[in-house]
């Protein structure tokens, strides 16, 4: 029997400036500080169930697909059972989905708005911005970052992309789910410079990590796709920057969303995102 689609429209928090750069302060949620973001306007747009499509997205062309992938660990809030043993699964599933010769895990986060009001170290808010994690700039600069701090400056002329493996922790995931706009409805116009400064709770004063991103201009034309109930043996990839498409193709904005078909008695979103570089 085939299930109904859930096909809806959602309000998109796309940047709001005239210019071609801004600016982006994330401080964690427990040190009681404002986070600075770049001026936002929310837009209604149709946002298409991804699993009702014809041909199911790929990475290759849409920037994102989706795999079934049971994980043995049991706390995704264990940072030793992440690291230890979520790390080595991932890197096995990316490696066997997308034909890769080498996956480099560099970084992971844990978002849960209950847990993050609570003060749990390190676990950050869901985002509601439509954005790129990578630039023109800085994809190639944290790439090559990457390598070098793993020994493997090898690989610095292979095809290299910027992956990141998304999975909800609790399912299904409904309230406040993952929206990706398409890379193939995006332009090089939409796509705002945005300086972004991480901060850590144990240092307010100095960023514990700097990069540049992509924020994204409204354009009517944006194809918007979520996948509605994820559940916990489902994991999302997603594309954010690849050497072998350096222009407007190879970038894959996404962001949290209100989701007004979710059930009022919705288990509020908790993910865990690992980031990844694929070489191929």
């Amino acid at each position: 029997m085939t299930t109904p689609s859930h096909d809806v429209i959602g309000d998109i928090a796309y940047i709001d400036v005239n210019g071609l750069e801004a600016e982006h302060l994330v401080y964690p949620l427990s040190s009681g500080k404002k986070i600075v973001r770049p001026q936002t306007n929310y837009r209604p747009m149709p946002i298409k169930d991804a699993r009702h499509l014809p041909e199911g997205p790929s990475i290759d062309n849409e920037g994102f697909s989706i795999v079934k992938h049971k994980s043995s660990v049991s706390d995704f809030y264990d940072s030793t059972q992440i690291t230890e043993l979520y790390y080595s699964e991932i890197i096995s599933l990316l490696k066997d989905r997308l034909h890769a010769k080498d996956v480099i895990i560099f970084d992971h986060n844990q978002r849960s708005k209950v847990r993050a009001r609570a003060g749990q170290s390190e676990v950050r808010t869901p985002v509601a911005a439509a954005h790129v994690d990578y630039t023109k700039t800085s994809g190639p600069k944290r790439s090559h970052e990457i390598l070098e701090n793993a020994q493997k400056t090898h690989y610095q002329n292979n095809r290299l992309a910027l992956i990141n493996a998304w999975r909800p922790i609790i399912g299904p995931a409904q309230d406040f789910p993952l929206a990706i706009c398409s890379s193939t409805s995006v332009n090089d116009q939409d796509l705002v410079k945005t300086d972004i400064h991480h901060f850590s709770e144990s240092n307010l004063e100095t960023p514990r990590h700097s990069g540049q991103i992509y924020s994204l201009k409204h354009n009517l034309e944006h194809k918007w796709y979520y996948y509605p109930d994820m559940q916990t043996d489902e994991v999302l990839l997603l594309r954010n920057w690849d050497s072998a498409k350096p222009y407007t193709h190879g970038y894959t904005p996404h962001t949290g969303f209100k989701n007004s078909l979710a059930p009022a008695n919705a288990i509020p979103r908790e993910s865990i995102e690992i980031r990844t570089l694929v070489v191929f």
